[in-house]
């Protein structure tokens, strides 16, 4: 199979997620589309220590994930490519804040080590409820849902000519 061939299985793999039906997919697109940005919203605005507050906010996907019947390998597979991005954002903060911030026994975990994990969840997280929101939800309706939010149309028409 080719890349061009690929891709399309892909896509169709995606229009076949939105198609599904379940509680999530049966939601209004304008409430999912404006709580997914409330999420990442959300989860951006955490301190880069927080770390045990972002765990809690691991909740919200797992339940839609659970709600929609929708597996959690698919999400992980599918973002393959965007993961190894995501998670090397926070990669070189172990060497820049070095500052013991916690100590676990003889085991000292220093600020960058734990702002480094923080960063890479925060990614995971909204990469996460982004491919719920697409898995969910036809392009179209999210199209049509972005409009009645007063997105300009130029912008509405590049993501459907994109997709």
């Amino acid at each position: 199979m080719n890349k061009m061939d690929k891709a399309l299985w892909e896509l169709s793999e995606m229009d076949e997620l939105a198609a599904q039906d379940s509680p999530i997919h049966r939601l209004s697109p304008t409430a999912k589309l404006l709580t997914t940005i409330a999420y990442i919203l959300l989860v951006v605005s955490f301190n880069k220590y927080d770390l045990s507050g972002l765990i809690v906010m691991l909740l919200y996907p797992v339940l839609l994930f659970q709600i929609s019947g929708i597996p959690v390998h698919v999400c992980f597979y599918k973002l393959r490519i965007v993961l190894p991005l995501v998670m090397a954002v926070g990669l070189f903060n172990p060497f820049f804040d070095r500052a013991a911030l916690l100590t676990l026994g003889t085991l000292r975990i220093s600020g960058g080590v734990i702002s480094m994990l923080t960063l890479m969840l925060k990614g995971v997280l909204c990469l996460m409820v982004s491919f719920l929101l697409m898995a969910t939800t036809p392009i179209d309706s999210l199209c049509a849902s972005l409009r009645r939010l007063h997105v300009p149309g130029m912008l509405v028409t590049l993501l459907l000519l994109t997709y």
